[in-house]
């Protein structure tokens, strides 16, 4: 009886490593917590899942699962079956600033989620009225220095990326500024080229066109490399404050359990795509600074999301930043 159930056991694991060799068998989805047609993640989600598609060879498909800043979304994949048939594709405010900034999260994406690839960040830039009186980086520093509280600046509302990038440069320049937060950041930035605001740290793709047209003035790519959108911005690396780099980080997940080779399959054929000159133009155009193929790895995402989730838990509680 005991050789039986032993002979049982081989059997069911010989079965269930061909099922995992074979995956995938049916079609996989991708939770996105964001609406449809809107904002970066959305149609960044969509190229991978049509091109993991043709890679695939089955039916990669996107179902948008939005509300309470991602946390909808993420909380329906911690709860689904860690077969490899459901994926989160998901960002930086979920991942490592909603653990910080909600009190009772109804799930641990960390705890629940096993990383398998970075797919890029979208940086912030610090933007001004063109009536700003500072004319490059270094002058912005003397004036908000000498001038404490008595500028605005927006963002698209509390613990946002533009938020958060705002109180990172507060932090580590020991200046203060008053936070005007909007419920739609395209109404924040028609205030800020009205002059009703006078900074924003915004996403990149959010201003290139009102900086090219020169309704605001770019002072700083909170970056280590400059955007190819706006070539002739310096970079905060550039400019000796490199603890300012910040921005909107996208990466695809699985449930934890997931079969290593099934993430392992996942993360070799996004490096694929990644590298596919076609592919790196749409994203690129999107404002996208995709990420290097060097130590992206399921374990480096690991390690990277730690130390995100360290780094913006402290911004978070010097902002005193909180969502109920």
């Amino acid at each position: 009886m005991y050789r039986l159930v032993q002979a049982l056991i081989a059997i069911l694991a010989l079965f269930t490593a061909s099922a995992h060799a074979q995956w995938p068998t049916k079609p996989v989805k991708i939770i996105v917590p964001a609406g449809a047609g809107g904002g970066t993640a959305d149609p960044i989600s969509r190229i991978l899942a049509e091109e993991l598609t043709k890679a695939m060879g089955q039916r990669v498909y996107t179902e948008n699962m939005a509300g309470a800043n991602g946390n909808i979304g993420a909380a329906a994949a911690t709860k689904a079956e860690a077969d490899g048939y459901t994926l989160l594709f998901s960002w930086a405010g979920t991942l490592a600033t909603n653990p910080s900034l909600y009190k009772n999260l109804p799930y641990n994406a960390r705890a629940q989620m096993q990383p398998i690839v970075r797919i890029g960040t979208v940086p912030n830039i610090l933007v001004v009225n063109p009536a700003f009186p500072a004319q490059n980086f270094a002058e912005f520093n003397a004036h908000v220095k000498a001038n404490p509280g008595r500028l605005n600046y927006g963002s698209s509302g509390n613990g946002s990326s533009m938020h958060l990038a705002a109180e990172l440069y507060k932090q580590q320049t020991k200046t203060f500024m008053l936070h005007i937060p909007y419920n739609a950041v395209a109404r924040a930035v028609t205030d800020l080229m009205g002059g009703e605001i006078q900074l924003m740290f915004n996403l990149v793709p959010g201003v290139s066109s009102q900086v090219k047209g020169g309704k605001l003035r770019a002072l700083a790519i909170l970056s280590d490399k400059r955007s190819e959108a706006l070539p002739d911005v310096p970079t905060v690396s550039e400019l000796g404050m490199k603890n300012l780099i910040s921005g909107t980080w996208f990466g695809l997940l699985a449930p934890k359990g997931t079969p290593p080779e099934v993430t392992a399959r996942v993360n070799s054929e996004v490096l694929k795509i990644l590298a596919n000159p076609e592919v790196r133009t749409r994203l690129i155009g999107m404002g996208l600074e995709i990420q290097p193929p060097q130590g992206n790895t399921p374990e480096g995402f690991a390690t990277f999301w730690d130390e995100e989730i360290r780094r913006w838990a402290e911004v978070v509680k010097f902002s005193g930043a909180k969502i109920d």
